[in-house]
């Protein structure tokens, strides 16, 4: 409920300020509301939103080009303050988090882009690579949102569609970070030698879903939501520490998996919306 609630902001100023993506995107809509029902001055105000979008493209341009060195100097804290033999004693987990992983984009993306929008997938995934790298360099899904738009275009998803879509996905279409917090969850009951019942896995499911919406799209943000997961069923918080040094490998590949999910998303929107135009000019054809 405190997350269905706080998705409604206070006033318009107070999300951009936080970075409040949820109360952003609901924000935006009610201005955008506001701007289809007046009547005056409506080019100015359209030309100023276009204005903002671009600079505000560019600026996050010039910013994921330094990216790479940001991820670099991440990652080497952690081997320098943990060891090599970090990389290796979660071998296990990080195996079967990302097989869940690829399970779940090469099954469920495949067939959703092969039934709804009638595409073939290795089409998709071929045209999605550069996004998915970026995303895998970067675990951002905020940040990989240019790169993501312009894949999207290229498969033919509508400019209108995957301009509203993505942005909504990198927030709350979180597929890679659910995945992410089940299996460290069961992982971490594990090493503390509890035994899990399956209503508390059922109830793993549901928070690790329902924290995921709530996740931001920035890198290690999914690891914090990871405490809301493990109090759920009464595992010790504690155990994060477990995965923390291991984290961002994880975080690399649960982005990859979310930002696919935002675009097959939008490849499906823009051609069930084609195939209804398509249907409603053949009946005033045939009318």
């Amino acid at each position: 409920m405190d997350t269905l609630v706080g998705i409604f902001p206070s006033n318009f100023l107070k999300p951009f300020v936080d970075a409040n993506m949820l109360q952003i995107i609901v924000a935006s809509l009610i201005i955008g509301f506001a701007l289809l029902v007046i009547e005056k001055r409506r080019e100015v105000e359209y030309t100023l939103v276009e204005v903002l979008n671009d600079v505000f493209m560019k600026a996050m341009e010039m910013i994921v080009k330094l990216s790479p060195i940001g991820v670099f100097c991440l990652i080497c804290p952690v081997v320098a303050e943990n060891g090599p033999a970090v990389l290796g004693s979660l071998a296990k987990v990080l195996l079967i988090a990302y097989l869940a992983y690829i399970l779940h984009a090469v099954v469920v993306y495949s067939l959703s882009v092969r039934v709804a929008a009638r595409m073939s997938p290795l089409r998709f995934f071929k045209e999605m690579l550069p996004a998915m790298m970026f995303a895998f360099s970067s675990a951002s899904s905020v940040g990989t949102l240019p790169i993501n738009m312009e894949c999207t275009e290229k498969l033919g998803a509508d400019k209108d569609v995957s301009s509203f879509v993505l942005p909504l996905g990198a927030t709350i279409n979180m597929d890679g970070t659910a995945i992410y917090q089940g299996v460290c969850a069961i992982f971490i009951a594990s090493c503390y030698g509890i035994s899990l019942s399956f209503p508390q896995m059922l109830t793993i499911v549901l928070t690790a879903t329902l924290a995921s919406i709530g996740t931001a799209g920035v890198p290690g943000a999914g690891m914090v939501m990871l405490a809301m997961v493990l109090q759920s069923v009464g595992l010790p918080v504690e155990g994060i520490a477990l995965v923390a040094g291991i984290d961002r490998i994880f975080d690399m590949g649960r982005t990859t998996v979310n930002i696919t999910g935002d675009a097959s998303c939008a490849v499906i929107v823009s051609a069930m919306e084609r195939r209804k135009q398509a249907k409603r000019e053949a009946a005033r054809q045939s009318a």
